[in-house]
């Protein structure tokens, strides 16, 4: 019984050729997972606006007051993109936003400030002004702090410091009865103007300029298919433009797959700014506010 004892404790607490080679072939296990590894957004949306405020080009002002409906219901030049890019690693990262719509106005929703002596201005025509912008924007983000909650819920703060590039373009159509002076009508309004037998179109020519951005961005995660983002910036201060600012609030919800995230999302924009170039008597005073739509994935 002895012998059978320590015959069993040999074999089985010792191991046996085959498991040393198995052993000796067995990879260790050296995968990692980075805790800070890259993450990325990229969204298309829509952006809805209403337009209040005064355009003036070659010194013509006329003052604008236009809901996104009466801008749709009146004007076929409604075209537009816009387009979001984040990138974060860690607390760090940056993002890259553009936006390029062309807004048509009828004489409805413009009034001419100061027409020209002897101008008629009329109502008949459809469009009266044209604006063309293109947006981009562009910065760095550092995540602050973060305050965890319940399971998959978090608050966030972020700052936000970068730059916004303006690309505008303004058309006045002045519609006109009677008999005007070409010739003063002309030096009135500038160099740039096309003339027809009825009216006159005004072109402000391309205003370019670049700001300043310094803003804030708040973030709570409700679930982890659920958050709500709302954004606060400011900028100009003078640089080129006198002064600028936008607030931006988007809900967000999605649906995970194997290696990234589709999401749903809704929100409202208001984006204001003052310009003035003051060597050709052009200016862009406007407020553009309206809820924005569209979908993003996020890898």
């Amino acid at each position: 019984m002895l012998a059978m004892a320590a015959l069993l404790g040999l074999l089985g607490g010792r191991p046996t050729m085959a498991d040393d080679r198995t052993a000796e072939v067995r990879p260790p296990d050296t995968t990692v997972v980075d805790p800070d590894a890259w993450r990325f957004r990229v969204a298309l949306y829509g952006w809805a606006p209403s337009v209040a405020g005064s355009l003036t080009a070659r010194g013509q002002t006329v003052d604008v007051n236009a809901s996104f409906i009466q801008i749709l219901q009146k004007s076929d030049s409604l075209i537009g993109y816009m387009g979001y890019f984040e990138a974060d690693k860690g607390r760090v990262g940056f993002y890259l936003d553009t936006v390029w719509a062309r807004l048509g106005f009828d004489s409805s929703t413009t009034t001419f400030r100061n027409p020209i002596a002897g101008l008629q201005i009329s109502t008949s025509h459809n469009t009266a002004v044209t604006y063309s912008f293109a947006i981009i924007d562009a910065g760095g983000i550092y995540e602050i702090a973060k305050w965890p909650g319940s399971l998959g819920s978090f608050t966030a703060l972020d700052g936000l410091l970068g730059f916004r590039y303006w690309n505008n373009a303004v058309d006045l159509t002045l519609d006109f009865a009677g008999t005007v002076d070409f010739s003063r009508l002309s030096a009135a309004l500038g160099r740039d103007v096309e003339f027809s037998r009825s009216f006159a179109i005004v072109h402000s020519g391309s205003l370019d300029w670049i700001d300043p951005v310094v803003g804030l961005r708040l973030r709570h995660q409700f679930t982890p298919n659920q958050e709500i983002s709302v954004r606060g910036d400011v900028g100009g201060f003078g640089f080129q433009s006198n002064f600028e600012w936008q607030a931006v609030g988007v809900y967000s919800y999605s649906w995970q797959f194997t290696g990234y995230q589709l999401a749903a999302e809704i929100g409202y924009r208001a984006l204001g700014v003052n310009y003035t170039q003051t060597g050709n008597n052009n200016s862009v005073d406007l407020v553009l506010h309206g809820p924005i739509i569209g979908f993003s994935i996020k890898f």
